[in-house]
C-alpha cells in the first residue's frame, strides 16, 4: 500500500505538552517511546524528545536530509533528488535513502524513494513512492517549548521482507532511543 498526498495514513494528535506527566523527564533528555504492531510484518512507533535549540535551528538541520547519515547509523545514504516550492510555506522534496540493519541472524538492506512534504519550521510528512517496503509513512512535528523545541516523530512501516512485527518492535525499542539521542547530540553541537 502506498500513501498518497491526498490521503495520509496517519495524522498525529499530540496532547499539549503541559498535560504530559513525563514532561520533567523529557526536558532532562529522556526519549518517550511507544511501539505497536502495524500489519503482521510491520510496526509503528511514536517518539518524543526535547531539543535544547530553537525551532528554526532544529528545522534547518533536520531538513538537511544528506546529514541524516550522521543522525542515524543505519542510514548509509540520504539524497535529495528534486525540490519544488509550493505556496510559500510548503516544499515538496523527493528523497532517496539506503539503510542497512543487522537483525539476529541476518542483515536487512533497504532502499526507499520518499516524497517529503515540508510545512516550514513545523512539520515534515514522508510518503512512500517506491522501495523495500510494502507501506511506509512518517511524520516529524516540531513545537516550541521554552528556549527549545519538542520533536514528535511517528513512523509506520511494513518491510517487503517478512520479519515478524514482534522483532521489528523490539529492534525499534532497542535502537531508536539511542539514534534519537545521537541526533540530538549532533544537532546541538
Amino acid at each position: 500500500m502506498t500513501a498518497t498526498l491526498s490521503s495520509p495514513v496517519y495524522s498525529p494528535t499530540l496532547k499539549p505538552l503541559q498535560d504530559n506527566p513525563r514532561l520533567p523527564a523529557l526536558l532532562k533528555g529522556e526519549i518517550l517511546l511507544t511501539t505497536q504492531s502495524h500489519t503482521d510484518w510491520g510496526a509503528a512507533v511514536n517518539a518524543r524528545l526535547y531539543l535544547p535549540v530553537e525551532r528554526a535551528i532544529a528545522w534547518e538541520q533536520l531538513t538537511d536530509y544528506p546529514q541524516w547519515v550522521n543522525y542515524f547509523p543505519a542510514i548509509t545514504r540520504s539524497d535529495v533528488l528534486h525540490q519544488d516550492d509550493v505556496a510559500g510555506t510548503r516544499t515538496i522534496k523527493r528523497l532517496y535513502q539506503v539503510a542497512s540493519k543487522n537483525f539476529f541472524l541476518f542483515t536487512a538492506n533497504a532502499d526507499i524513494y520518499l516524497k517529503a512534504v515540508e510545512t516550514r519550521q513545523q512539520r515534515v510528512q514522508f510518503y512512500l513512492e517506491s522501495g523495500s517496503f510494502n507501506d511506509f509513512y512518517a511524520d516529524l512535528y516540531l513545537q516550541d517549548h521554552g528556549k527549545g523545541t519538542l520533536l514528535s516523530y511517528f513512523v509506520q512501516a511494513t518491510p517487503s521482507i517478512p520479519v515478524p512485527s514482534m522483532f521489528i518492535q523490539q529492534a525499534i525499542q532497542l535502537d531508536l532511543p539511542d539514534n534519537l539521542k545521537n541526533m540530538r547530540r549532533v544537532l546541538c553541537r
